[in-house]
């Protein structure tokens, strides 16, 4: 991507009212901004000058802290400015026309990141690192990001690059010697590397499917009859009253969304309208939007009462549920049949729970279970904040070198084999990354970030 030169400005801190609000600008040769800024004389860099913030008609818009980082000591690698003052939105705003006014043009979403992605202050995993790190929605979630900003999952990339590196050298310095390829398997250790490849890869990607997990999380639909307790069961997952409970039939309309965290992993629970046939028009709606809701699901919690088991309805429902989403069936208030909660599997592979959501017995196995089928276990502090581009070029640099695993008789194979597993490992990192795709990763982020 062509490196653009043209000074940049935006409101860095989040909208709306705060104690402290900053203004960042970058770009090359900023000496001159920042001296108008600073009232004529050049910052000392790095250091925090109280200053009043004059417009263009010499009126004063605020006051607060000038930061003036000089190339290449800075977040992008070029001179940077942060204005801090009053975190009000109108002042934030009125700082940056003034900003604006000097010559900067408003940063486009990402820009500053991806500056010091172009600049090699970061590479891409870390900058994508950045954007993970505001976003996430969990403790564990944070300290993920912060562990792959601070280069961990990117050194584990290089780490599996040198072994490629090293290995790729080999093989292509006895390609002119084919006589001697036999021998060179044996003296290089080549397979016994390329199965210390294998596994680290093996190993990687396991770490970073956690990491996906605990970034993505798990969409959770409950569907069912009215009044069978998906309100209540939602309440009991969230730890609070969010639904609201009744023995009417049909008192949840619409879709209610609740984030909860489960062993860090955010879960995305929804309890939707009660399936049924209706003359409500409202509450036609909102069955309408159940079903738009299960369309989208990662789990399925089928809740049936255990009272009377699963009814002929219940088997309607059943039937137009989408294949291959995975499913549990829930049977709720065993209380009230004096039952013990328990979960199993049956004879078709369905997981069955029986519990209570009113009391909460039983709930801790379903929270299991929902664990189980996201397919996590319980090594976060290990695991890195990878995105589904991150687990496919993983997936990519793996099937390659089991591929070359299996071409150990044709050195020619071998090689190009080694060599597209090495390239999809840089397209992590940003090595050998498409410009398209560059900007798509970008526009994601936040402006002012």
């Amino acid at each position: 991507m062509p490196r653009r030169p043209d000074t940049i400005a935006a409101i860095a801190t989040a909208p709306g009212r705060g104690g402290v609000g900053i203004v960042r600008l970058s770009g090359s040769g900023l000496s001159d901004l920042a001296c108008r800024l600073n009232g004529g004389a050049l910052p000392t860099p790095r250091y925090a000058h109280f200053r009043s913030f004059i417009d263009a008609h010499g009126q004063m818009i605020d006051e607060g802290l000038l930061l003036y980082f000089p190339a290449p000591h800075s977040f992008t690698g070029e001179d940077v400015i942060e204005l801090q003052g009053h975190g009000g939105p109108v002042v934030m705003q009125l700082l940056l026309e003034h900003c604006l006014s000097l010559g900067a043009r408003l940063a486009e979403p990402g820009e500053f990141t991806q500056r010091a992605f172009l600049n090699n202050k970061l590479d891409l995993a870390q900058a994508e690192a950045v954007a993970d790190l505001i976003e996430a929605s969990t403790t564990a979630a944070a300290r993920s990001a912060v562990r792959s900003l601070s280069g961990a999952f990117s050194n584990a990339i290089h780490e599996i690059q040198d072994q490629l590196i090293t290995l790729r050298m080999l093989v292509e310095a006895t390609l002119d010697f084919p006589e001697e390829e036999i021998d060179f398997l044996e003296s290089a250790n080549a397979i016994p590397r390329m199965e210390a490849i294998r596994e680290a890869l093996v190993e990687l990607l396991d770490r970073s499917r956690q990491g996906a997990i605990m970034r993505e999380g798990l969409h959770v639909v409950l569907v069912g009859q009215p009044n069978v307790g998906k309100s209540s069961l939602l309440n009991q997952l969230a730890g609070e009253e969010r639904a609201i409970v009744t023995d009417i039939a049909g008192t949840t309309r619409d879709a209610l969304k609740e984030t909860i965290q489960i062993a860090g992993i955010p879960l995305h629970i929804v309890d939707t309208a009660g399936l049924r046939d209706t003359g409500d028009a409202v509450e036609r709606i909102g069955i309408e939007r159940t079903w738009k809701e299960i369309s989208r699901a990662d789990v399925i919690l089928r809740l049936v009462d255990s009272r009377t088991g699963l009814t002929d309805e219940d088997h309607v429902i059943d039937d137009q549920l989408p294949a291959g989403i995975p499913r549990i069936t829930v049977s709720n208030k065993c209380d009230l049949v004096g039952l013990e909660p328990e979960g199993h599997t049956d004879d078709h592979g369905h997981y069955r729970i029986r519990l209570s959501a009113k009391t909460g017995e039983g709930v801790s196995i379903l929270r299991d279970q929902l664990l189980a089928i996201a397919g996590w276990h319980p090594h976060s502090e290990d695991t890195f904040l990878a995105r589904k581009r991150h687990l496919a070029s993983l997936d990519l640099a793996l099937g390659h070198v089991r591929t070359a695993l299996d071409r150990t008789h044709a050195l020619e194979l071998m090689a190009e084999e080694l060599r597209l597993s090495h390239e999809a490992l840089g397209e992590i990192v940003g090595e050998f990354t498409p410009d398209d795709l560059l900007g798509e990763i970008f526009s994601r982020f936040c402006i002012g970030k």
